[in-house]
């Protein structure tokens, strides 16, 4: 699903949210208690709501498998619908509370502050630290308190096509060792002159005799793999600036019709440019007093952003997430942005014999050497309800969930988990898991609720060819205003540094020439 969806989803539960609040806030009574029934067994249920029916079939298994060893009775919820929040608000209103429930993270401040979501409570002995990625522990972070345990993540990562590299880095070392031939072979008839015909005669191979086994044929064949995937590594570009290098010189097959294509109409697989210069709220997204939008990284970040339209021409009419994975799946493009969801989708196109290559993830590219990016990710969350009556028993499934029966996550969802050293089965993944730690969670402040939607609409217009400058400045100011409560002008940052005047070809030079690397 594109942020899109889950950016309107995400709006409609911050006004049901934002009404919850304001209850709490003048101290009336958000819920009543009812006793729950209890079961013939003698075992207490608690029940965990949860919205994706993706979930269902994954969530009965760990349930069933929790009660065969437990004096609880786990029964898992689905919930359909964008008023989340405030059916759970509604359900501990009526006495039957949801005693968990899986929240994506950017909610947590609004579940928290209508009493719907306190700090978790683990058994003494469990270290959260070494259970959960760093990333996941942040964003279920509110003023300094974990109120969820990390479950699932989203990021984006570079998906590229490892087929094409591997056969880059097989020509260039051909063509290597066929220019060293030719130099040895040169520097051999300087040196000793002209081969006679006798020693000619000599030297040419019996073509009518057994080819002889070499005991070393083996070693010498890895070591040749060897030297192809170190090329590979070599080509694998880490910024921007390399791929767009790797554009000008690469001598495409025929089907490539981009080296570099992504969804740029969608904030998540663009966030990254922008990731490592702007602030917002901090590392757990929370702190309305550390936000910083309009600053001269963020200016610089998002004029190399706008530099790409001219040198890839992506028409943002005719561009979504599914339409480049699908161009990727057929080979036309080597490098695109992706999120986790692409890994099954390549592997299902495999078993289907509709993906006939190899494919690599690797971490988002930085611009250059002085531009570092930084990926957006969402985490869902395990949430205890703060009106449960079965407090410990809710921590303790809820730990059990999301750090101990996560080995057939991804096989039963496709979520990944956001617990430490879980084997996903794919090294896509585990590459995709790096990305996340070095991600920043979206933020969690109800003042900043639409920030990414007025972030997609900056960048949609930059791509077009509004000032980022001025764009950033008013992005900034609006914010501020929503936090602040009064109007806010930001000072005009003046852009001191030279920018350097850049000759772009036409457009079908960088669609077709470029990329099979023709003058």
């Amino acid at each position: 699903m594109g942020l899109k969806k889950r950016l309107i989803a995400a709006g409609a539960v911050a006004l049901i949210a934002a009404l919850t609040f304001g209850i709490a806030k003048t101290g009336m009574q958000v819920t009543t208690k009812e006793e729950e029934p209890v079961f013939t067994r003698g075992k207490e249920t608690l029940y965990l709501w949860y919205t994706d029916e993706a979930l269902t079939s994954y969530l009965s298994s760990a349930a069933v498998t929790y009660n065969e060893s437990h004096d609880v009775r786990i029964v898992p919820v689905l919930e359909k619908g964008l008023e989340y929040l405030e059916k759970i608000n509604q359900a501990s209103l009526s006495g039957e509370v949801p005693d968990m429930y899986i929240l994506s993270h950017d909610s947590l401040e609004k579940a928290y502050l209508a009493g719907l979501a306190q700090e978790v409570s683990p058994a003494e002995n469990i270290n959260l630290d070494e259970l959960y990625m760093g990333a996941g522990l942040q964003a279920a972070t509110y003023k300094d308190k974990i109120i969820g345990y990390p479950f699932y993540f989203e990021t984006s990562s570079l998906l590229y096509n490892k087929t094409y590299l591997e056969d880059m880095a097989k020509k260039q070392l051909e063509a290597e060792a066929d220019v060293l031939a030719a130099e040895e072979a040169q520097q051999d008839l300087l040196e000793n002159g002209p081969v006679q015909e006798a020693e000619a005669d000599e030297a040419m191979p019996d073509l009518d005799a057994e080819p002889a086994e070499s005991a070393d044929e083996e070693a010498v064949t890895e070591e040749e793999q060897q030297k192809i995937e170190e090329r590979m590594k070599e080509l694998l570009p880490s910024t921007i600036e390399e791929i767009k290098d790797f554009a000008d010189n690469y001598d495409a097959p025929e089907q490539v019709e981009a080296v570099f294509k992504w969804d740029v109409t969608d904030i998540f697989y663009n966030y990254f440019f922008i990731g490592n210069a702007i602030n917002m709220g901090g590392e757990a997204g929370w702190d309305v007093s550390l936000i910083d939008i309009y600053n001269e990284d963020t200016i610089s970040s998002m004029r190399a952003y706008a530099d790409l339209n001219q040198f890839f021409s992506i028409d943002t009419s005719e561009i979504d997430y599914d339409s480049v994975i699908d161009e990727f799946i057929e080979g036309k493009l080597v490098f695109t942005v992706a999120t986790t969801d692409a890994v099954s989708k390549l592997e299902q196109a495999k078993e289907d014999g509709l993906f006939i290559y190899d494919y690599g993830i690797t971490l988002t590219p930085d611009i250059d050497e002085n531009r570092k990016t930084r990926s957006l990710s969402m985490t869902n969350c395990v949430v205890i309800n703060g009106y449960s009556e079965h407090q410990k028993e809710a921590n303790d499934f809820a730990l059990f969930l999301s750090s101990e029966y996560n080995d057939i996550l991804y096989a039963r969802t496709g979520k990944v988990s956001a617990a430490r050293d879980v084997d996903y089965g794919y090294e896509a993944l585990d590459e995709f898991a790096k990305e996340y730690e070095n991600s920043i969670s979206m933020p969690k402040m109800i003042e900043t609720s639409n920030f990414w939607v007025s972030l997609e609409t900056v960048f949609a217009e930059v791509w077009d060819g509004a000032d980022a400058n001025l764009k950033l400045k008013d992005l900034s100011e609006q914010i501020r205003k929503q936090v602040t409560g009064h109007s806010f002008e930001e000072e005009y940052i003046e852009e001191n540094q030279e920018t350097e005047e850049v000759e772009y070809l036409d457009e079908e030079y960088y669609t077709q020439e470029a990329i099979s690397g023709e003058e």
